[in-house]
């Protein structure tokens, strides 16, 4: 007789401290969909997500502008 075996789900260890995910919509100005999206797939945690959007070239969202891009590596 054949086993079939369930893929084993692996949990993430979160690195970082996690975002909320309107906290990250908010951060990013992504909409709720796209925003959902990537939270679901990625996970909550605020390291890979913020490198999932440098990667994407991405900028945070201020009040008052985009984040230069110089001060990123500050």
């Amino acid at each position: 007789m054949t086993q079939i075996h369930e893929p084993e789900r692996r949990s993430r260890i979160l690195r970082g401290r996690p975002y909320s995910l309107d906290e990250f919509a908010s951060k990013y100005g992504l909409g709720g969909e796209q925003a959902e999206s990537l939270f679901t797939r990625f996970g909550p945690s605020s390291i890979e997500l913020d490198l999932l959007m440098a990667a994407k070239r991405r900028l945070p969202v201020r009040h008052d502008g985009p984040v230069q891009q110089d001060r990123i590596a500050e």
